[in-house]
């Protein structure tokens, strides 16, 4: 290729260092949680000062036909869905959906991508536990309950921690399967569910949208940040094998 500024070497026409083709996937990785813990603590910051944000009434409001304490929006069988789908953001249907795909990967003999999704959603549960006693906003009283809760409202532990489970475990298995459509399936499904998990919160008036919204950014920056890990491992486990 002809290269009118007659560079050498790295920045000869046509050549790509090796540090681009591998980009630095820990500082990625550094800089997803830097952010994703920025983002908790500055909206948390607002919260504990008393800051409210319209949007998140107005949100509410529209769910009850926009009266406060109204009946919710949609015929009878989208309140029965919508609590079988926030299920499956609780504690037990993550922490058996951790074990079933942690289980399949120990029979696969995949130890690698195990231990890295047991380390992504366990420190993940601890973080959040740890973001909601720091923050302990109340939970909203402006429409009523669906289902009954009893934490702190901020972040979303629903929205979180299947952000972080469902996020994670598809941004690992991802680099180990092969086949863009596959891929892109799998990413496909879990954010149908995280956002979907997150919508309902709002739907039941247990969650105020910006618990929901921040626990879907903390979630995702939490993937993105385990998959700069699982990359950063993965490329040092290959050097680190005979040629």
């Amino acid at each position: 290729m002809n290269d009118p500024l007659h560079a050498q070497g790295a920045d000869a026409a046509g050549e790509v260092p090796g540090n681009v083709r591998h980009p630095p996937w820990l500082l990625i990785a550094l800089g997803a949680l830097g952010i994703a813990f920025l983002l908790v603590a500055g909206i948390g910051a607002l919260i504990d000062r008393g800051s409210q944000f319209r949007i998140d009434a107005a949100i509410m409001l529209w769910t009850r036909h926009g009266t406060a304490h109204g009946i919710p929006i949609g015929p009878l069988w989208v309140r029965a869905a919508m609590v079988d789908i926030t299920a499956l953001g609780g504690v037990t249907v993550l922490t058996l959906v951790t074990a079933i795909v942690a289980i399949f990967l120990a029979l696969k003999r995949l130890w690698l991508t195990m231990t890295l999704i047991l380390l992504s959603t366990i420190s993940g549960a601890i973080a959040v536990s740890v973001a909601k006693s720091i923050v302990a906003r109340p939970r909203p009283d402006l429409v009523d309950h669906l289902v009954t809760v009893n934490s702190a409202s901020f972040p979303s532990g629903h929205a979180t921690s299947s952000a972080i489970v469902y996020l994670t475990i598809a941004a690992v298995i991802m680099q180990i399967v092969r086949g863009r459509p596959l891929r892109i399936y799998i990413l496909s499904v879990a954010v149908l569910l995280v956002g979907a998990i997150g919508c309902s919160r709002v739907y039941l008036g247990v969650h105020w949208p910006s618990d929901v919204l921040t626990g879907w950014g903390f979630g995702a920056l939490w993937a993105l940040m385990w998959w700069g890990i699982a990359a950063f491992v993965r490329i040092k486990r290959s050097a680190l094998q005979p040629g």
